[in-house]
């Protein structure tokens, strides 16, 4: 029972405490003199009183500073699940609140770093383990060394190699030791390299490419080098997903506040329940898992972080009945 939680103070709860106290001291003696007892009998039972009554409201004020440190206890052990009661509108109630937002922030962060770990040794055992079976097979005799199974060989070397090097990527987005060099690049030229360096594989799958700018003289204030990663992610996972003989189109637009990027296929789209988890480390639609090719969930990842620290926003636009509309949105 806390009875003073209704109290948006700590000084005025004290305050009440003490006067409490006090009255029921006084209250003790009065009745004491009344039923006739000796002086020190009567102190003795008002100071018993009074002791009780700060002992019951000071254990509903202080309850939660005692779950905090049983919480904290609990944290220190590696569980985050723990949350303490902030009913009260005082600063103890403030405390508890930012506690518990905080523990559920934490309990988030402990499950991404979880499931980094579990994801990142998934995707690490698979070529790896690949890659142990053809080599074993070679050194038994089980198979000859031949140029298609050494490119096979190679293949698998140059997939944990581009997964280590997005893993690092990452990390020195997230912990910020990757600065920003931006420089003033005309939109239309960006665009052209992105569209030269992704011809290969929308060839490769019939699909046809298209790239624009609106007006002709847009110019970008990007770091060059991360903006055409990120597009060229975006770029790479439309054409995967795009049927034979579809379009795939990058177009580069302005308004007075935003320089926006889209990139707009005719593939199967994104389900709306997968629309915000699609960016998140690792993950992947069932769609892309059954794809051979299907990348290992953190192109999208990188490309957030990138454009986020230009300031910008990266969504996928839902209005399309068709398709996907992957839209890049930064300041101007």
């Amino acid at each position: 029972m806390r009875p003073l939680d209704f109290l948006g103070s700590i000084k005025l709860k004290l305050g009440v405490v003490i006067v409490a106290a006090v009255a029921v001291s006084v209250a003790a003696v009065w009745i004491g003199d009344r039923v006739g007892l000796s002086f020190l009998l009567g102190g003795v039972v008002a100071a018993a009183l009074a002791l009780a009554m700060v002992q019951f409201l000071a254990h509903g004020m202080t309850f939660p500073l005692r779950e905090m440190v049983t919480a904290a206890r609990a944290m220190a052990r590696g569980d985050y699940s723990r949350r303490v009661t902030a009913t009260s509108r005082d600063e103890v109630g403030e405390l508890a609140r930012a506690f518990n937002s905080m523990a559920g922030e934490l309990e988030e962060v402990d499950r991404v770093r979880r499931d980094l770990v579990a994801n990142a040794s998934h995707e690490l055992r698979t070529p790896l383990g690949a890659l142990q079976a053809r080599l074993e097979n070679f050194i038994d005799g089980v198979e000859q060394p031949s140029r298609e199974a050494l490119e096979e060989a190679l293949g698998q070397v140059e997939r944990l190699g581009g997964l280590v090097e997005q893993l690092l990527d990452l990390s020195k987005l997230e912990s910020g030791t990757a600065p920003l060099e931006r420089v003033s690049v005309p939109a239309k030229t960006l665009l052209a390299h992105v569209a030269e360096e992704s011809k290969a594989q929308a060839e490769s799958q019939g699909v046809h490419l298209a790239v624009s700018s609106a007006p002709d003289e847009l110019v970008l204030e990007v770091d060059v080098r991360r903006m055409h990663q990120v597009l060229v992610n975006l770029v790479a996972n439309a054409i995967r997903h795009s049927p034979p003989d579809a379009d795939v189109q990058v177009r580069a637009s302005a308004d007075p506040e935003h320089t926006r990027i889209e990139v707009t296929d005719d593939g199967p789209g994104i389900a709306a329940d997968e629309v915000e988890r699609v960016f998140e480390r690792f993950y992947r639609s069932d769609r892309a898992r059954s794809t051979h090719e299907g990348g290992a969930g953190l192109g999208l990842a990188i490309a957030r972080w990138i454009v986020e620290l230009h300031g910008g926003t990266i969504r996928a636009d839902q209005s399309r009945t068709r398709g996907c509309r992957m839209v890049v949105e930064l300041p101007r």
